[in-house]
């Protein structure tokens, strides 16, 4: 069972303490869930878990591995956090491709069945730019599962998607749950996660109160 631990782990910015004491351990072959307003230290935490920024204190273990010693970050991530700009002169397709091409590990047809699993056609010659604000959350959800990492880290991943994509995110995530993957996913609506999560966290002010 692959595990990932956050322990005592405090972080300042701007003078504000945005994370405090935060202590929770997880199991791979589930799904959290985070609650909590803006501001709250989700995305904050879900920053500092992908190395993305440094903590002040504390340690983040990621399968065997810390975050900031033993490794920059998580070795088998996938990952969409506040806005994921792509390049606006590519196809969704091409976007795929040249990520995929960052580590050369996934087969070339990863790229076709993520596309088709959030619900584009890989054939779509339409540029990112031309993509509307529904098709970009898509686009962004495709290269977070496209390498099916050990580790899923989803930040507000319904965000811009109607009712119908929205399912369609509901089941992709079940499925990356079913794989093994360990998922973590934030959302301002509730009833989204408690149907979804294994376990559901609230966090405010930087601090873990349920």
């Amino acid at each position: 069972m692959k595990t990932l631990t956050i322990t005592n782990v405090c972080k300042t910015l701007k003078g504000r303490e945005v994370l405090k004491d935060v202590n929770l351990s997880f199991e791979s072959g589930n799904i959290y869930g985070f609650q909590g307003k803006n501001g709250s230290g989700k995305t904050m935490l879900f920053r500092a878990i992908s190395g993305l920024v440094r903590i002040d204190s504390g340690e983040i273990n990621v399968f065997g591995k810390r975050i900031g010693k033993d490794v920059s970050f998580p070795e088998s991530l996938g990952l969409t956090i506040e806005n994921v700009g792509l390049w606006k002169q590519f196809t969704g397709a091409e976007c795929l491709e040249t990520l995929r091409r960052v580590k050369n590990k996934a087969p070339k047809t990863c790229v076709s069945e993520a596309l088709t699993r959030v619900g584009l056609e890989p054939d779509d010659k339409r540029k990112y730019s031309a993509y509307s604000l529904g098709m970009k959350q898509k686009l962004a959800i495709a290269q977070a599962i496209m390498e099916r990492p050990d580790l899923l880290i989803l930040d507000e991943p319904g965000n811009g998607l109607d009712e119908a994509a929205a399912e369609r995110l509901y089941n992709i995530i079940s499925e990356e749950k079913q794989r093994g993957a360990l998922v973590l996913i934030s959302s301002h609506d509730g009833d989204f996660l408690q149907g979804l999560c294994d376990l559901t966290i609230k966090i405010a002010d930087g601090k873990i109160c349920a």
